[in-house]
């Protein structure tokens, strides 16, 4: 019927007087403008129509997926598709008494479905790239690197398919040609092949989630993760500036993820206090009246000097010497007030690890560490949890006759300033 129509308008031609090549090229502008303003018109009534379903659609439709397939354009895209196969069928027909044109037009349509299809599968990758990430369960893997992944695949093979096209050769010719130069090309990817597999390892193995907090010394990197594509991993710092880890490095290297902490129930306390060895001392009776004044510690002093009256009773140790049996110091009494403070503090969570411990003499003096967690894993309240408990020990040590250690220096307290009676 095609074939009847365009020589019905080339006979028409050539009885008006028209000369054959001039009726040919006139023929040819006709029958091509004829299907150029067919194709747009079947475009645009395609498209309205998908619109149209499309958006009855995500009224209807519980999820989101099909939101993302509109943002894409996925609709406009498969709106385009029996536009192009018109034109794929009747190019041909229209140009067949120009066979040079002739191929050239068939060889460029084929490229366009090409790039056409390419365009519509890398639109629903990402569409399902979003999709994936507004929900829950996957919201903080690393779908960037597989649909990344996909969307190489993908544009390779169509590179592969308009190289074919172009050169009037099959697909798998090129495959054959690929497989001899497998080595150049693992060589041009091996960051990608590197990181895909980081990629699947990280994922597989759930060392890194999509907002965790991690400290990567290594690259400078503290702060929250941002986005893990197939190459590169994205920390964006507390300083608000973003470092760029390569997404194999987490393999390869060692890093701390935070995620553990910002799991548990608290945030550790691990800070020590370093005594001045100089001021510790066995506790004579009076001091031990003075110390029952503080009321966190009064029944722990009432217990423990029972159990060593008695103990030093049972063994009859001569007590003139404080050394003589058993006895308490300023710094054991200071220690369990400091677990009683702990015990005590409504930012301290109470059910996790508490301890109160003397670490090893150094030449710095005996360290006293704390070692707790606070019920807040929030960092500024964090930190003011920590400082309120030291702002605390700080000032109470003195009540117990110890000492801090601190480095001989020439400063000697505030100076006294001497009032002057103005006459």
């Amino acid at each position: 019927m095609g074939e009847s129509l365009k020589n019905l308008v080339t006979d028409y031609l050539l009885k008006t007087g028209m000369s054959e090549a001039t009726a040919a090229y006139f023929n040819l502008f006709l029958l091509l403008s004829a299907l150029l303003v067919i194709v747009a018109i079947l475009d645009i009534v395609i498209w309205k129509v998908l619109r149209i379903f499309s958006v009855r659609l995500a009224r209807r439709s519980k999820t989101n997926f099909d939101n993302y397939l509109v943002a894409h354009k996925v609709p406009r895209y498969l709106a385009r598709i029996l536009p192009l196969m018109l034109l794929l069928r009747f190019v041909p027909l229209i140009f067949s008494e120009f066979p040079t044109w002739q191929g050239l037009m068939e060889k460029f349509l084929q490229i366009c479905v090409v790039v056409l299809t390419l365009v519509i599968v890398k639109s629903i990758l990402k569409s399902t790239n979003d999709h994936l990430k507004s929900t829950t369960r996957y919201r903080d893997k690393p779908i960037d690197s597989y649909i990344q992944v996909f969307v190489i695949f993908v544009w390779l093979m169509g590179l592969l398919t308009i190289f074919a096209i172009i050169t009037d050769t099959t697909v798998w010719k090129f495959f054959t040609a690929l497989g001899a130069a497998s080595a150049v090309i693992l060589l041009i990817f091996k960051d990608s092949i590197m990181g895909f597999v980081a990629s699947i390892q990280v994922s597989i193995n759930d060392m890194v989630r999509i907002g965790d907090w991690i400290t990567f010394q290594k690259y400078g990197a503290d702060g929250d993760v941002i986005e893990i594509t197939l190459a590169t991993v994205k920390v964006q710092n507390f300083d608000m500036t973003i470092t760029t880890i390569p997404t194999y490095a987490l393999i390869s290297d060692s890093f701390k993820n935070w995620r553990g902490m910002e799991t548990s129930g608290g945030r550790r306390i691990k800070r020590s206090i370093a005594i001045c060895q100089k001021s510790i001392r066995f506790l004579k009776e009076e001091d031990v009246e003075k110390l029952r004044k503080i009321q966190l510690i009064t029944p722990y002093l009432e217990t423990r000097e029972k159990q060593i009256e008695e103990f030093n009773k049972k063994h009859q140790f001569n007590r003139e010497i404080p050394i003589n049996g058993r006895n308490m110091t300023n710094f054991g009494v200071f220690r369990e007030y400091t677990t009683q403070y702990l015990k005590n503090h409504p930012g301290v969570n109470q059910k996790m690890t508490l301890m109160v411990r003397q670490l090893s003499p150094t030449p710095q003096g005996i360290p006293l560490e704390i070692y707790a967690f606070s019920a807040d894993k929030r960092w500024v309240n964090y930190e003011n949890v920590m400082s309120d408990i030291f702002d605390h020990l700080l000032a109470a040590i003195p009540y117990f006759d110890l000492k801090i250690f601190e480095y001989p220096t020439t400063y000697s307290g505030i100076p006294h300033v001497e009032q002057v009676e103005v006459e």
